[in-house]
């Protein structure tokens, strides 16, 4: 799950609201592109990963699931490996913030865009669907206390649970997120991708949905335009959970994604621990 995440983000990142002609023209999957005007580097994931990761380790972790300690990690998380990647006003909290208690003091969470939904797919190996809208709501209103806000997460970590306790065939993930968190899942996303939460998890649904592996549903996501690596986040980490899809990333993306102290080793071994935590309550 989180490697897949993080590939996605990582292939999205040079893509996120870059011209069409490029899009169409370097989407082929042969490596990480450079982004026409950010400086991340190719084959660097962003903060859909970063978050990813400190919710990941907050479950593994067994800590109780509060508001504090999930602000702890986030900033944490942050502390440790400042990256590009966040919103420019988020960023520069995350600077000015030395710890949970100060986050929770500060943060004016009022937002519906995806940040909340592109750090949720780690929330899916909860072992009933009640837990994870539960755990996935709290953590959602940390930072998007908003209707769409949090409905977005719910729905992205939803697709993942779907896929790791096999609730159904991947045809009916729309009705069952449907069933669960009431939106616009019915229809396929059209068109380029906002920064509204609801957007970016309903364009990954519809990739998740329509193709049958993973590099055909990286492609796809990429293919939409406009906030695509949050697409790819959670598309890639939910679809990674499915019997139905082929795992079938070029090795090249796998071997040229980061591997520094919270890279392509550390998201194997955290990936591992997450998923023993299946079925435990």
């Amino acid at each position: 799950m989180l490697v897949e995440l993080a590939i996605g983000d990582a292939y999205g990142a040079g893509f996120e609201y870059s011209p069409d002609q490029m899009v169409s023209e370097q989407n082929d999957l042969r490596r990480y592109v450079q982004h026409p005007r950010h400086g991340i580097r190719p084959g660097c994931y962003t903060d859909d990963t970063q978050m990813s990761i400190a919710i990941a380790e907050a479950i593994v972790s067994g800590e109780p699931w509060t508001r504090e300690n999930l602000a702890q990690r986030f900033v944490s998380a942050f502390k440790r490996d400042p990256r590009k990647g966040y919103a420019s006003r988020f960023y520069d909290f995350l600077q000015a913030t030395n710890d949970g208690e100060e986050f929770l003091a500060k943060i004016r969470p009022q937002s519906d865009r995806s940040g909340a939904a592109m750090r949720a797919v780690p929330l899916g190996v909860f072992p009933t669907i009640e837990m994870v809208i539960e755990r996935c709501t709290l953590q959602a209103a940390l930072t998007h206390d908003t209707p769409d806000g949090v409905k977005a997460a719910i729905a992205a970590s939803l697709m993942a649970h779907y896929f790791i306790y096999n609730l159904g065939p991947k045809a009916d993930l729309p009705q069952f997120i449907n069933a669960h968190a009431p939106g616009p899942w019915l229809s396929p996303w059209q068109g380029k991708v906002g920064a509204q939460g609801m957007m970016s998890v309903h364009a990954a649904l519809t990739a998740v949905v329509a193709h049958n592996s993973l590099s055909e549903i990286l492609k796809a996501c990429i293919a939409f335009t406009g906030d695509v690596d949050t697409v790819a986040t959670v598309a890639l980490g939910a679809a990674a959970c499915s019997t139905e899809i082929t795992r079938d990333i070029p090795s090249v993306l796998i071997e040229t994604l980061e591997n520094n102290e919270y890279g392509l080793d550390y998201l194997r071994n955290l990936d591992d621990q997450l998923m023993q935590n299946r079925l435990i309550t």
